[in-house]
């Protein structure tokens, strides 16, 4: 019989039961997850209900350049980032394990530049643009938070440009345990990018944000220079009144990802992996870039049940099970707006860098974007 979980986690080392407790660590949940292991649970992570794909209607595009709708959008969203109403979060948690060990925030994006570096010359292009920079906020994790404050130095304030944590949790062994390695050490991971909404609201970043009038919250990956704040998008979201913009782009054949979906009569982007074999995803033509717009009050308030999905490891040869969330899970519940943008070009919003052959691949157009965008000077 093993060890019941509770001692388990008592007999955690002390720097282990730190960072646990600084990273939100979720006793009550992992032992729900544990539990659902050793039922025999957890395993399917297939989505339930009848599925079909988006109508041609579902998938807005902006207008024209030169065109009064156009200059109206950008009009909006011009003064919300003249007022201080839109915040740039981005996502820079995960545990560093794709760049070498290396936090990839620190990995130079382009020559001389780090992404770190060109996220904070955007915000400085948008006070010298709109006169005021927008607040930007980092989702860290127990493996890139301290790299990211040493590399931002006294430029974090806590508020204006911050750094907030996302969860931590343990590996699993596939009997529902602590995972311990050969060294007998327990084995942390992030609990995905869906931890987003629930460590904002723990952070009083977004409280504070809605409490002075901010109405816009743009999230994008770290690695996606093409996702910035752009005024004709901003105004766009603002247009539409509904909780969530969520930008898609062509997809191509060798995506793999999120893609929108009308579950029953909801339309949600869902990851491959929760489409059942029943459905085929090459019937569903765009992709889901993670760059999503949020009411900055539905952000805020939002409680929603999250959904736990099982995935499977190894720590060296060993086989282990972590649980993770999904931000996209959250047009699951809230109204959302479908967005086409480019992928290619100067304009391009879509420009993920998952390991170090895609960097190389991607140098010159993060490059290009960058100086269209006043990243680089």
């Amino acid at each position: 019989m093993s060890t019941p979980l509770n001692e388990q986690l008592s007999s955690l080392p002390t720097d282990t039961k730190a960072t646990l407790a600084r990273f939100h660590f979720d006793v009550e949940r992992f032992h729900e997850l544990s539990a659902r292991l050793v039922r025999g649970e957890g395993a399917e992570n297939h989505v339930q209900g009848r599925l079909s794909p988006p109508r041609p209607e579902d998938i807005q595009r902006l207008p024209a350049p030169g065109s009064a709708e156009h200059a109206r959008l950008e009009a909006l969203g011009r003064e919300a980032l003249e007022k201080g109403q839109v915040a740039l979060a981005v996502l820079a948690g995960g545990m560093a394990t794709r760049m070498g060990g290396v936090v990839k925030a620190l990995v130079e994006a382009v020559a001389g530049k780090t992404f770190l570096e060109l996220r904070l010359a955007e915000i400085e292009a948008h006070r010298r643009k709109f006169g005021k920079a927008p607040p930007l906020w980092l989702m860290a994790s127990s493996a890139t938070e301290g790299p990211l404050l040493a590399a931002l130095a006294d430029r974090a304030d806590g508020e204006q440009v911050a750094v907030f944590n996302q969860f931590a949790s343990l590996r699993l062994t596939p009997s529902g345990d602590v995972y311990r390695d050969a060294d007998g050490r327990p084995s942390e991971h992030a609990s995905g990018h869906g931890d987003f909404p629930e460590a904002l609201q723990k952070s009083g970043l977004i409280q504070r944000f809605v409490q002075k009038g901010g109405k816009v919250v743009m999230l994008t990956n770290l690695d996606n220079l093409g996702g910035t704040l752009d005024p004709l998008i901003i105004g766009f979201h603002l247009a539409h009144g509904q909780p969530v913009t969520s930008e898609v782009v062509d997809k191509l054949e060798s995506d793999r990802g999120g893609i929108p979906i009308y579950v029953d009569d909801t339309l949600c982007v869902l990851e491959e992996f929760r489409i059942p074999p029943s459905f085929d995803p090459k019937t569903v033509r765009v992709f889901n870039t993670n760059v999503f717009h949020f009411d900055a009050r539905a952000l805020c308030e939002l409680k929603i049940p999250w959904t736990f999905f099982l995935v499977n490891k190894k720590v060296g040869k060993d086989p282990v099970i972590q649980f993770e969330r999904l931000v996209n899970e959250v047009t699951s519940h809230l109204p959302t707006r479908y967005l086409h943008v480019p992928r290619s070009g100067e304009a391009s919003r879509f420009l993920p860098v998952k390991d170090g052959d895609e960097l190389e691949l991607r140098r010159a157009e993060n490059e290009a974007v960058a100086r269209a965008r006043g990243m680089l000077t």
